[in-house]
């Protein structure tokens, strides 16, 4: 999929499965022109970037779209339910069909990548922040074995250029999920979802087998990669996904030098449906150490998954899954998962239900799981009328929920939710919405929510109460401003988010977010306070610099970000970043806590 706009501004993806991944950096070319009546634009794309079946004359699929924000309006080329939203133009069983392509002949579609890095990195050490040089080079190499299938190698593999993660409040006793930025990993994500989750978003309960940060990123630092390969692509009705990287050891880290593997097999049926197996190893497994290797053996996962899509809305998908993992004396623990649920995804009627399964051991190593030895049904349904001549409200949604856990063996309540929703989606793409939870949670353990604040073992009820409005993208000043109060472990808790964006010109625009929770439990009182912002600036098509700015301030961290990506070539890149972390406390250790410039150039060398 490829996007632009009359600034002449370059956006692509690839689509796996009606699914986005907006990673994909393809080769391609955009002008733009004005005149009285509006603008137009003229798009070149090389064959080379496209993939496709063999060559020769061929049938494709294609959409178009068009967006005009001032009116909150899209246009396509060919219709796609309204259910689908802004994902249909993704959907190609609605997309328009063009005979008597003829493609080129076969090329060797083979492209080089190095690149070469100096880094100045510096850590307080002794009251003093101490700064250390370094330097690295690599190679990335493509290859098309086919129009569509690729074989992709990279050797010392470095992610120097990527951004920060984004803070997140937590307040339960739960990881929190942050997504993958590496753009190797990142392209060709959506050959390894599985279960009907994408392997990029936020799994909720339901766990992910292939979570690709698990390679790389070891007890939040990084750990070198000395490099891989990976083969991703189509072969008639196949998709095909098979991933080899392997890290070294890294003491610091408390990391032991590992190999990640993970194979993808996916089959079409019928006319958007798929059938599909995936298997990891990781070896050694998890607990081995450069300290202490234990038994040095690896951890595997298998599973086979069912995506069925009938008709324009209703959906089927499932998996069952399991794992084998040895502990630190060698003897291994088995674990199964399981998952089925039904969509109906109707624009004005939407049920959901859903059962899943996760066995106490079950422990997919390469992988993301919130929680383990869980029981989970779950059922929703909407009904999201459109008012006849509305000239201001354009839908109105009413939506109820149950979610029920209980441990695997069904035996003792977990948690348990109840929900009610009310959203209004206006004409100007502005919505309100306004829901109320009942929920239910035990905790088999002490929980310490905040710095001295532990809360005991047992059961608490709460209740919560949200509302939320978002203003529509076209506005210079848009954004979600969401506040919440209701009850938290036996006390109170209030909340007040906002995350928006300002347009001050078409090439500058300013990020701001602001997250406030405010707590009040019998077991004390604490604040958890996050501000940042993000601004970024936009010279051409092909350049953009960017700054990020966290302030957590009940932890009084402060963190702060500067990144320059300069395309000077198209395919070839500039990288400039420099990132540091203070202590914003008075005292002799406060001020400056580490910083680090890198500057990274790639060159692109296709065939």
């Amino acid at each position: 999929m490829f996007q632009t706009n009359p600034l002449g501004a370059l956006r692509d993806m690839t689509v796996t499965d009606d699914q986005q991944n907006s990673a994909w950096n393809g080769i391609w070319y955009v002008k733009t022109a004005h005149f009285e009546q509006g603008w137009t634009v003229e798009v070149a794309i090389p064959f080379k970037t496209l993939r496709y079946r063999g060559n020769g004359v061929q049938t494709w699929g294609v959409n178009m779209r068009r967006l005009v924000r001032s009116k909150n309006e899209f246009s396509y080329l060919s219709l796609v339910p309204a259910a689908l939203g802004t994902q249909g133009v993704s959907r190609m069983a609605s997309a328009a069909t063009v005979e008597g392509i003829e493609t080129p002949a076969q090329s060797r579609n083979l492209e080089f990548k190095p690149y070469a890095l100096a880094t100045s990195t510096g850590v307080r050490r002794a009251g003093a922040v101490d700064d250390t040089f370094g330097r690295n080079a690599g190679l990335d190499f493509k290859y098309g074995l086919t129009r569509s299938l690729i074989f992709d190698a990279t050797y010392r593999t470095d992610f120097a250029q990527v951004e920060e993660d984004l803070q997140q409040v937590n307040l339960t006793r739960f990881s929190l999920f942050f997504p993958e930025k590496r753009d190797f990993f990142i392209e060709g994500q959506g050959i390894f979802d599985f279960g009907g989750v994408q392997a990029g978003n936020s799994p909720g309960d339901v766990p992910l087998l292939f979570y690709s940060r698990r390679i790389g990123l070891s007890q939040g630092q990084a750990v070198p990669v000395v490099g891989g390969a990976r083969l991703t692509g189509r072969q008639g009705a196949y998709s095909i996904g098979l991933l080899d990287i392997h890290t070294e050891d890294d003491p610091d880290a408390g990391a032991a030098g590992t190999g990640f593997t993970a194979l993808r097999l996916k089959r079409n049926v019928f006319r958007r449906s798929n059938l599909g197996i995936m298997a990891t190893r990781r070896g050694p497994a998890a607990v081995s150490t450069p300290a202490n290797r234990g038994s040095g053996d690896a951890s595997y996962t298998v599973g086979a998954d069912a995506t069925l899509l009938f008709f324009k809305s209703v959906n089927l998908t499932g998996y069952a899954a399991r794992t084998r993992v040895p502990d630190r004396t060698g003897v291994t623990t088995d674990g199964a998962s399981y998952r089925g649920r039904f969509d109906y995804t109707d624009d004005r009627y939407g049920l959901a239900a859903e059962h899943m399964l996760i066995d106490a051991g079950f422990n997919p190593e390469m992988g993301f799981t919130r929680r383990t030895d869980v029981r989970r049904t779950f059922a929703q349904a909407r009904f999201s009328p459109r008012p006849r001549r509305a000239r201001v409200v354009r839908k109105l949604t009413w939506q109820a929920s149950l979610d029920y856990l209980t441990d695997a063996r069904a035996v003792q309540v977990q948690a348990k939710e109840q929900s009610a929703l009310f959203r209004v989606d206006f004409q100007s793409s502005d919505s309100a919405q306004v829901e109320y939870s009942r929920e239910y949670e035990f905790l088999p353990g002490p929980f310490s929510v905040a710095p001295g604040v532990v809360v005991p073992t047992g059961g608490y009820g709460s209740e919560t109460a949200r509302l939320s409005y978002t203003m529509g993208q076209q506005r210079r000043v848009s954004g979600r401003l969401g506040l919440a109060h209701g009850s938290l472990y036996d006390g109170t808790r209030t909340e007040a988010t906002y995350s928006g964006r300002w347009g001050v010109l078409p090439q500058f625009s300013i990020e701001p977010t602001l997250s406030l929770n405010w707590a009040d439990l019998p077991y004390g009182r604490f604040n958890a306070r996050l501000a940042g912002g993000r601004l970024t600036v936009t010279p051409t098509a092909r350049m953009v610099v960017s700054s990020l700015v966290q302030y957590n301030v009940d932890a009084h961290t402060l963190s702060s970000s500067v990144r320059l990506r300069w395309e000077y070539i198209v395919g070839s890149e500039l990288f400039v970043v420099y990132s540091d972390g203070r202590d914003t406390r008075s005292g002799p250790n406060a001020g400056l806590q580490n910083r680090t410039l890198a500057v990274k150039g790639t060159r692109l060398f296709r065939f």
